[in-house]
């Protein structure tokens, strides 16, 4: 079996960047769709409703982030889990895995729903978000945690495409639901006035559509190890194990790196609401080059855990070293084209002077430290895809989240301004960088998956 799965399987035997690039621009392209129909609340609302509602969407983020992210991390286990068995030509194995992944995701979405319509105000105002702020704020998520049990039946489901190998259904998806999106936004929110609870309605009604698709994918794929049936689905308990142990350290890491993010939120939402909102837009903006990183990511993350799979250990350290060196020279060419656009990207989303020269200066801060994140992805999604979780989630929720959180605790009281609070980003990255570079180069990683399999 995994003779006949090697010579079928390109991402085994396929020219490594080629095969690399053939997994990351399809994923690109529907992460590019995804922030887009993200993006397009944040600039309709800006543009259609007014700097209060533009700052009542971006103060959401954290939380929903927080929240989300748990269980998008958790879930992913399945996917390295899917992925190396498949490399390995064990589908049998990958059949179980799907099927708990996608129970697991139907179970974990109503208990973010439910989590998301009681908490929504009270985090808000814990967050020390502006009092005129607050109410749109929490209309928003009670609006969009409505959402959640489809979402993440999507993410799990295109994450199982992913894993064998399969990134263009997941782009057309995407497309769909972007679409949808976009044109329920101007309904909505530019023609038919309901403001933020608009925005809220148009990304749910695209978060269903895209579930939708993804499902009807999987139960159509016919003669797949990866074939959905309903039947069928139902959390398998060594399954369910496996998945935790490879999904927990990264729903922690997400968790953590979300708290931090929620702390810097509520930083930055005492600066006041022209503060909040140049967050906010800067959030979308700089979407841009997370997209092409985490895609990036996700793409080694998939040819390391095939790879792996089939016990092809040198392959998997040659995509590596080429993922580095193509990221790194995206990495550049993405800081070259934001960099002096800064302005210009923001006036897309607010024409309001101050929260454009805001703007301008946290982008000028934080763009050009974009390169010292690039170790990070990269090389954690190598380690994840061969299964070593525990010690870059350490890495990670050390230097990047507890390391973050005492700037702000201790370093920003002592000089409470916006440059000091955003400085902590490109701090953590560099030291988590070179604490990655270290484990990965001069570590014995590999030979400790190697002993698990």
């Amino acid at each position: 079996m995994l003779e006949s799965t090697t010579k079928q399987n390109p991402i085994l035997t396929g020219n490594i960047a080629g095969q690399l690039m053939q997994l990351f621009f399809p994923i690109f392209l529907g992460t590019l769709f995804q922030q887009l129909y993200n993006t397009v609340d944040t600039l309709i609302v800006g543009n259609y409703v007014g700097t209060d509602a533009l700052a009542a969407v971006g103060a959401t983020g954290p939380f929903v982030a927080l929240l989300l992210g748990f269980f998008v991390g958790l879930c992913s286990g399945a996917s390295i889990l899917i992925s190396q068995n498949y490399g390995a030509g064990d589908f049998k194995s990958v059949d179980r895995q799907v099927h708990t992944a996608l129970a697991l995701s139907l179970v974990g979405g109503a208990v973010l729903t439910v989590m998301g319509l009681f908490s929504s105000e009270i985090v808000m105002v814990w967050m020390q978000t502006p009092a005129d702020v607050v109410p749109d704020a929490a209309l928003y998520l009670r609006i969009y945690f409505i959402g959640m049990i489809p979402q993440l039946i999507y993410n799990t489901g295109t994450g199982i495409l992913r894993a064998v190998g399969d990134t263009k259904r997941p782009l057309y998806i995407l497309i769909i639901a972007s679409l949808v999106n976009i044109v329920l936004d101007f309904l909505l929110v530019a023609i038919i006035p309901m403001g933020v609870a608009g925005a809220a309605i148009a990304t749910v009604i695209s978060q269903v559509a895209s579930a939708i698709c993804v499902m009807f994918c999987l139960v159509k794929t016919k003669n797949m190890p990866w074939q959905l049936k309903l039947a069928k689905m139902k959390m398998d308990p060594i399954v369910l194990r496996k998945i935790f142990a490879i999904g927990l350290p990264a729903a922690a890491q997400a968790s953590l790196f979300n708290v931090s993010n929620i702390v810097i939120q509520s930083c930055i939402n005492g600066f006041g609401t022209i503060v909040i909102a140049a967050w906010s837009v800067y959030s979308k903006v700089d979407l841009l080059y997370w997209m092409t990183l985490s895609s990036m990511g996700l793409a080694i993350t998939t040819f390391a855990g095939q790879n792996f799979g089939a016990q092809k250990f040198d392959r998997v350290k040659k995509g590596t070293n080429i993922c580095l060196l193509i990221t790194s020279i995206g990495t550049v060419i993405v800081c070259a084209i934001m960099y002096p656009a800064s302005e210009f990207l923001f006036r897309l989303f607010s024409q309001d002077p101050s929260v454009i020269a805001k703007g301008v200066e946290m982008m000028h801060l934080l763009v050009p430290a974009y390169v010292a994140y690039v170790a990070i992805e990269v090389l954690s999604g190598t380690l994840r895809g061969c299964g070593d979780v525990k010690i870059p989630t350490l890495i990670t929720v050390f230097v990047v989240c507890l390391l973050r959180l005492a700037w702000i605790i201790f370093v920003v009281p002592l000089r409470h301004e916006l440059s000091t609070v955003t400085f902590s980003y490109p701090l953590t990255w560099t030291l988590a960088s070179i604490l990655f570079l270290i484990y990965y180069f001069r570590g014995k990683w590999l030979e400790r998956c190697k002993s698990q399999m």
